[in-house]
């Protein structure tokens, strides 16, 4: 082995700030097994992302992203690990006729690596007007010449700190910089090619400060806002940003938005860090990203669009189809909550229908629909949560809408029809999510049980009281979540009706008379077995507000008198 030689210079700035460390957190890569995202697998992972420059349209701008597994995860970046890359969904806020978003980043990489293996080829596309964000700096706490990854550099912003050895990866003497040298270098070269740099603050961990109960705010951030501030450059502070939503949320919560280790994303973090990084961008002040805020799109919250008066909460429902249908012809399909102004003062509270027909919890939520609920919440306000009819179908056909059974606090990385790549979590966890989503912006969430179906096996209705209920009760027992238990109250009333006490013992003649209750209870369903009529939904809303009373709920004093 070839004796190493170092040369180093130590500036040690006034403040002292300037000269900490970086944080002692474990190294992503080296500790936690994260595969297929570092340098290693470079050839496969490079043939994945788009060539630089390639997606440029005409004269368009292009922006390239820089950075590492935090912003593009995986070695092909399509979440077949079930981890995110920010950078994977923040093309969305950016109108594609006038700028393409380029995903150059690359797991494994340093503010170094990346500077001496990838940036020559995105420096060469770049031309005047292109824009280059620069949030790197995961993987800078490592050796210098190392044999497998040599990605360390020198902590702070020093420009007058070096370090001067043989790189064994390499194969050649090197010379290392500080961290906000690295930053220069990038920042000088872009600005040489009329093109407009941007820096970001990293990503943060799953670490909390044991001091403050907080996420750990990373020493980076200081680093590249110094940069940024001497520099004359646009800064986003993404890892307060995102740091403050974590803050915000339930443990439970904030450790859901990360998958594998204490780093990398799920596509709910992705999700997060990419909004974050738009709103840093689209909410700034710096003139110098006028131009770039023109182009941007979708960064408002999606919300209800809801009148609020003083003293009125507003009631949210949400579910599938039995929730919200046409609602339209008297002898067509309905959804209860087309009727819920038939049990509640509207003079009291205000109601909002946010059911969507064909929905399950998984497809609910991942359509952005809760999202949409999530987002108009106020404290004080109200949520139905009501799914399960749909929750059954397929996990990976087109609808994509099965969930696992159950409970657990489980997930699944599925292949789904089209080759892209979901993670799946049980009933009983998109259920918690959406509980706890509420809770948080100060709303009551109720959950209630699923219609029954126009099914009598023995003569009865249907119960799916060993599936269904029995997941609805553990939700219950796990989150102490008021409950409506709809399923059974409304079966209950079908029952007193319809119900036999005993069928025939003769085979045929059992049957014809089951039949023959369907065909009379059939004047609470139409169509189907599943969906309502006009009077099956407001006997389905009649059986929540019966509910509501027996259990006493705070809502119930908002019912008609």
């Amino acid at each position: 082995m070839k004796k190493l030689l170092f040369v180093i210079t130590v500036v040690i700035l006034s403040t002292g700030v300037w000269a900490q460390d970086f944080d002692n957190l474990p190294d992503p890569t080296a500790n936690e097994k994260v595969v297929d995202n570092t340098p290693d697998s470079i050839a496969k992972a490079l043939s994945a992302r788009p060539a630089p420059g390639s997606t440029r349209v005409g004269e368009n701008p292009v922006m390239f992203l820089v950075g590492n597994s935090t912003m593009r995860n995986g070695t092909l970046g399509n979440g077949n690990n079930g981890q995110w890359g920010w950078g994977y969904f923040f093309p969305q806020y950016f109108n594609a006729t006038k700028i393409t978003v380029e995903n150059q980043a690359l797991g494994g990489m340093s503010t170094r690596t990346f500077y001496t293996d990838l940036w020559p080829a995105v420096r060469e596309a770049l031309k005047p007007g292109d824009w280059v964000v620069l949030s790197i700096g995961h993987n800078d706490n490592a050796d210098f010449f190392d044999q497998r990854r040599a990605r360390g550099v020198i902590s702070g912003v020093n420009p007058d700190t070096m370090a001067v050895g043989f790189n064994q990866r390499t194969q050649r003497q090197d010379t290392v910089y500080s961290y906000g040298q690295y930053l220069r270098l990038y920042i000088k070269e872009i600005r040489a090619h009329g093109a407009n740099p941007i820096l970001m603050s990293l990503t943060p961990r799953d670490a909390y400060d044991e001091h403050t109960g907080l996420i750990v705010r990373k020493p980076q951030t200081q680093w590249a806002a110094y940069v940024a501030a001497t520099e004359g450059v646009p800064f986003v502070d993404l890892n307060e940003i995102s740091g403050a939503k974590l803050d915000s949320y339930s443990p439970w919560k904030e450790k859901y938005h990360f998958l594998g280790d204490h780093i990398h994303t799920s596509k709910y973090g992705a999700e997060m860090n990419a909004r974050s990084a738009a709103e840093g961008l689209f909410y700034s002040s710096n003139p110098l990203l006028k131009p770039l805020q023109a182009m941007m799109q979708n960064v408002e919250l999606n919300q209800w669009q809801v009148k609020r008066e003083e003293g009125k909460p507003v009631l949210f429902f949400t579910g599938d189809s039995t929730v919200k249908n046409k609602d339209k012809e008297d002898d067509g399909m309905w959804g209860w909550v087309s009727q819920a102004s038939t049990v509640f003062d509207e003079s009291k509270i205000t109601l909002v229908n946010a059911g969507r027909a064909g929905r399950s919890t998984r497809s609910f939520i991942r359509e952005g629909l809760w999202e949409k609920v999530y987002n108009s919440l106020q404290p004080g306000d109200y949520v139905t949560i009501q799914f399960g009819h749909n929750d059954i179908c397929p996990i990976t056909d087109q609808k994509a809408r099965g969930v696992i059974p159950g409970t657990q606090d489980t997930l699944h990385v599925y292949k789904m029809y089209d080759d892209s790549y979901e993670v799946v979590y049980s009933f009983g966890w998109y259920l918690r999510k959406m509980i706890d989503d509420c809770r948080e912006k100060g709303a009551t969430p109720i959950l209630v049980s699923l219609t029954p179906r126009n099914e009598w096996p023995g003569g009865k209705v249907e119960r799916r009281d060993g599936t269904y209920g029995k997941w609805y009760r553990e939700v219950v027992e796990q989150t102490g979540v008021e409950f409506i238990d709809m399923h059974n109250i409304s079966a209950d009333f079908l029952d007193k009706k319809f119900a036999v006490k005993k069928l025939p013992d003769d085979g045929e003649k059992a049957k014809a008379k089951i039949a023959a209750i369907k065909e009379k209870a059939g004047i609470y369903f139409n169509t189907d077995h599943t969906h309502a009529s006009l009077l099956g939904a407001r006997m389905n809303a009649q059986s929540f507000a019966k509910g509501l009373k027996a259990n006493g709920s705070a809502l119930a004093k908002y019912l008609k008198k």
